[in-house]
């Protein structure tokens, strides 16, 4: 979805959500508590939906904050949802919240991405990931999936290069399920573009989750991820901000970021 959206009439935008989200009139009936028939209506433009009801609809299709303002403008109301920067004053307890987590997870690496996968902070730590990698990957506005996967960033670091690359790319691929955005379509399709992928099959069945195994110099260690959110956003920017944390997948490369956090 894109800002252009606001020149299509509501009725449109929200057919092309239900349908994104495969439900038919009837089921968005069930759960939304709007009949079928008047959901006809308004994706027909016989009738004009009111904001509650564009709002209860989105809840029901998990529509993200930022495209549920998108369907409020196309219907001619302002939208519901604020949109800071972190920097903004309104947000400071977020901006507090983040750098304390940022700075509580060293030794090991972390980072906070926003809806384009672009770094927004990180710590000390994610310097033994970007070793080496080309200068221009590392101008802003970094895209950390661009970094993880092009050749002349991490990815000749990358042990199971395809594993891992094949877990990003199915990850992106629900972000853009979920929101329809076209410019994570586009990224989609310049990362699976990339060479060097392999056949991405799991190379380690016995794992709980996919690790990152990675090469420093003559080191190899290995990493699992976790992704924190914030609950229940009000703002479009909260909404859209992850922070990835990377835990040692076991005790060597524990040792290995206690001795590099040591030396600093």
């Amino acid at each position: 979805m894109t800002s252009t959206e606001t020149a299509e009439p509501v009725g449109v935008l929200l057919r092309r959500w239900r349908e994104m989200r495969r439900l038919t009139q009837l089921g968005l009936s069930s759960k939304s508590g709007v009949s079928a028939r008047h959901l006809s209506f308004v994706e027909n433009g016989r009738s004009t939906p009111t904001r509650s009801m564009i709002l209860r609809l989105s809840e029901c299709m998990e529509v993200p904050l930022r495209q549920q303002n998108t369907l409020l403008l196309a219907a001619g109301f302002a939208p519901a949802f604020s949109r800071h920067a972190l920097s903004d004053t309104p947000m400071s307890a977020v901006s507090d919240a983040i750098d304390r987590i940022l700075s509580a997870h060293e030794p090991f690496p972390a980072v906070v991405v926003d809806r384009d996968w672009e770094l927004v902070a990180g710590n000390d730590a994610i310097g033994v990931l970007i070793e080496g990698a080309a200068e221009h990957l590392l101008e802003p506005p970094v895209n950390v999936l661009r970094l993880s996967l092009h050749p002349e960033g991490m990815a000749p670091r990358i042990v199971n290069l395809g594993e891992w690359r094949a877990h990003l790319l199915e990850r992106l691929w629900r972000e853009v399920e979920i929101t329809g955005d076209v410019s994570l379509t586009d990224l989609h399709r310049e990362l699976s573009a990339y060479p060097g992928g392999g056949t991405g099959r799991i190379e380690h069945e016995s794992s709980l989750v996919v690790p990152l195994t990675y090469r420093v110099d003559d080191t190899e260690i290995s990493m699992f991820s976790t992704t924190t959110v914030f609950g229940t956003p009000r703002d479009v920017t909260l909404s859209e901000i992850a922070i990835e944390a990377f835990y040692p997948a076991d005790e060597a490369t524990a040792a290995f970021f206690r001795r590099r956090a040591g030396r600093r």
